[in-house]
């Protein structure tokens, strides 16, 4: 049971039985609340982020503490899940006309299932993120900068009967995704968005990557973690989220060297 308007897990409650329901439902007080169908045993949790068309799939442990739930693991969808979750967040903000959201899924075998996708003020918090941060930063001013720039308009009139004709058509689901995240890439303008980045903001990478690794970044840092964490944990929190952003900045390096 959640709240229909929750976030960050506030007033989620598992449920078990009928005296769990009902000691929830009292303690829920006026909220409006809802049950989801709970999925136990799954291999993987993924939250995608997705800003404009760029899609971060990141790996997800809800049972860990706050600084310590997004997993560093590269490779951990095989090429047919990262391809349906990359595609599927695209389509769900683009129908939904939402430029900064997340959505999160559970993998069981071969299975994929949607379980909560409307995180439309998503969380971009440098204690939660970390390794992943400067990627939420960089997508940020990039797509801030072309929707400026060329004065990209919001669509009011979402289009959505252009979805349900899809959904009417008598094809395959793998099919029908596709055509879905053609309408997709075509609400996010994502063949301009990419001319526009390697035509406008080349320098984008080599910027982030210096001013992640520059001392201006680690007093941000330092202070972050002082305004974040009890006194006593302070030293501990910095060299922390300081070796987690060398990390993100050597990986980040040997990404650039690559190119």
């Amino acid at each position: 049971m959640k709240p229909y308007d929750g976030g960050g897990w506030r007033g989620v409650s598992h449920i078990k039985n009928r005296d769990d329901l009902l000691r929830a439902y009292d303690e829920s007080g006026e909220q409006t609340m809802h049950i989801q169908k709970g999925i136990v045993d799954y291999d993987v949790f993924c939250r995608c982020l997705g800003c404009g068309p760029q899609i971060l799939p990141m790996r997800y442990d809800p049972e860990q503490p706050l600084h310590n739930r997004y997993r560093i693991e590269h490779g951990f969808l095989n090429p047919h899940q990262g391809d349906y979750l990359v595609k599927l967040t695209r389509i769900i903000n683009a129908f939904f006309g939402w430029e900064y959201n997340s959505c999160e899924s559970l993998l069981r075998g071969e299975s994929i299932y949607p379980i909560d996708f409307a995180n439309a003020v998503p969380d971009t918090s440098l204690v939660s993120l970390h390794y992943y941060f400067p990627w939420a930063i960089k997508a940020l001013v990039s797509w801030s900068l072309y929707c400026a720039v060329t004065e990209r308009k919001t669509r009011i009139d979402l289009q959505s009967r252009e979805y349900f004709a899809i959904a009417d058509c008598d094809m395959p689901f793998s099919e029908k995704l596709d055509h879905y995240h053609e309408l997709a890439q075509r609400y996010f303008e994502a063949e301009r968005f990419e001319v526009f980045c390697a035509t406008h903001l080349a320098p984008l990478d080599q910027l982030t990557l210096d001013f992640f690794a520059s001392p201006e970044w680690d007093e941000i840092l330092v202070e972050r973690c002082r305004r974040s964490f009890p006194e006593h944990e302070h030293d501990q929190f910095i060299a922390h989220y300081r070796g987690l952003i060398a990390y993100w900045v050597k990986t980040e390096q040997d990404r650039i060297a690559a190119l």
